[in-house]
């Protein structure tokens, strides 16, 4: 009887959260860009006040992580995203081409559904909360359960920011009683125009199938390749350090190591110099039994956990100070659990023959899982680069740079963001980094340029002002025309 009296309870809370939502976007769709702006920033500065604080919170209450690490993830999330989007025009007029009639309109979509994950709380909450309002909206959070009490107070945190500079504090919200059926309700509800879901496969598919517009990323499993002509000492430096930051829990982290056969021992001796512990046989198995359910899924005590939590939850010895599991894999798919993602510090390492093999394995490795998302690779041939990025299904190619830094926009010059579109081949409804654009309609305005009567006189090539009709075949010489057009092929 308990449980249902929360369910109720969490249901009604989502009624009134969306109530006061809409209320609270409709008074700032009446705001002009500075306005807007300046809450944003607001949002921002309040980010990297509370950064630190909120990252211990994150860390003490989920488990995962590295606190430090949370602190530059709060950061990112608050200050990294305004700078990028700060000069954004996303209110009002966007553009007006007056020679041929087009006005282009920003029109929020209104109240926003986010969904937010118990691996990037607090620097998810910030992110989401900037560009929902930088577009115009209003937003209301579903926390992780797990996450609940970090989650609620970066809320805290970005309602007081909003209410400093005179803004509705009621723009961001969040669901306090966080169970199923408040999350069902308020991607079902009527008055809710998007949902902006971060997290598992199954979270996503329930905001696809819910009826409402939704932006879904699911899971990340991208391969690296080091490629021959690569610096091998920095490429496997800029995948540790990937790999470890924040123990693996951002999405866009590298998930499997991919080289030529004859690069293997030059590779391998220059990873265990770094810190990475390839497993023996016995202990690829007993750890492989470990990470994956029985139904397939990611083992959630492994998620940001560090390499000796994790050996000892597995049961295996690892050396003292390793910074990375390495398990040497052959095969992806069922019965290959270090072909799934692994959001811990815990690589596949994989060869092949050359490069044309090595690109059919990242293929098969992010059709298996992960696909759209994220493909990183080191090399100093651009042709390389081309060939790769013409043919891996990721919406990433991340190149000579940490592949969770980089898909994320930290280190390239990508919208900083923690949702990372998968494209149609990953069941995403966009491949880019999220930001305020995809979270806005724009409306054309267009002005005619030709009457009916010109369309009818079959010619609608127009100049901007008179419509002109095009040149006439009935008295076009056709085997003339051949006969010349051959005789200038010969020439």
């Amino acid at each position: 009887m308990q449980l249902y009296d929360k369910d109720l309870l969490s249901v009604q809370e989502v009624r009134e959260l969306v109530e006061k939502a809409k209320k609270a976007q409709e008074e700032l769709a009446m705001m002009d860009q500075e306005k807007v702006d300046a809450i944003v920033k607001s949002i921002a500065d309040a980010g990297v006040r509370n950064a630190k604080r909120l990252a211990k919170m994150a860390r003490d209450e989920t488990g995962f992580g590295i606190e430090a690490d949370k602190v530059i993830k709060n950061v990112f999330g608050s200050r990294g995203v305004y700078e990028y989007i700060k000069d954004m025009k996303t209110i009002g007029v966007l553009e007006e081409d007056k020679e041929n009639g087009i006005t282009k309109v920003a029109v929020p979509v209104g109240v926003i559904a986010g969904l937010v994950p118990s691996t990037n709380p607090t620097s998810t909450a910030f992110y989401k909360s900037e560009i929902s309002i930088k577009a115009g909206n209003a937003i209301i959070f579903s926390p992780h359960p797990n996450g609940r009490n970090c989650i609620v107070e970066a809320v805290k945190v970005i309602r007081q920011a909003i209410s400093e500079v005179g803004g509705n504090e009621d723009l961001v919200q969040v669901i306090t009683i966080p169970t199923a059926q408040a999350t069902d309700n308020l991607m079902k509800h009527p008055d809710v125009s998007m949902i902006l879901a971060t997290g598992g496969s199954a979270m996503v598919r329930a905001a696809y199938s819910s009826g409402t517009p939704a932006i879904g990323v699911g899971p990340g499993n991208g391969p690296a390749y080091i490629e021959k002509t690569a610096d091998i000492p920095l490429a496997v430096k800029r995948i540790l350090d990937s790999k470890t930051f924040d123990n693996g829990t951002i999405c866009a982290s590298e998930q499997s190591i991919v080289c030529d056969d004859d690069m293997e021992p030059v590779i391998r001796a220059e990873m265990e110099k770094q810190g990475a512990y390839f497993l023996t046989p016995e202990q690829v198995k007993k750890l492989g039994s470990f990470i994956l359910r029985a139904n397939g899924t990611m083992n959630p005590m492994i998620v940001g956990k560090d390499v000796a939590v994790i050996a000892e939850l597995a049961g295996i010895d690892v050396p003292k100070g390793a910074r990375v599991l390495v398990a040497k894999e052959d095969g992806i798919g069922r019965g290959h659990p270090y072909s799934n993602e692994k959001l811990a510090p815990i690589l596949a390492f994989y060869t092949a023959p050359s490069y044309v093999e090595v690109c059919k394995f990242v293929q098969d490795i992010l059709h298996y899982e992960g696909a759209g998302h994220t493909f990183s690779m080191h090399t100093k041939d651009e042709k390389m680069v081309d060939y790769f990025a013409k043919r891996v299904p990721a919406s990433r190619i991340i190149v000579n740079t940490p592949s969770t830094l980089g898909g994320i926009g930290a280190s390239t010059k990508l919208m900083p963001a923690l949702t990372l579109g998968c494209g149609a081949v990953g069941g995403s409804a966009t491949s880019e980094n999220v930001g305020p654009m995809q979270l806005l309609n724009i409306r054309y305005v267009a002005r005619g340029r030709c009457e009916i009567e010109d369309i009818k006189n079959d010619m609608p090539d127009c100049d901007g002002s008179i419509c002109k009709p095009r040149v006439s075949i009935d008295n076009i010489d056709v085997e003339a025309l051949v006969e010349e057009i051959i005789k200038r092929l010969k020439a």
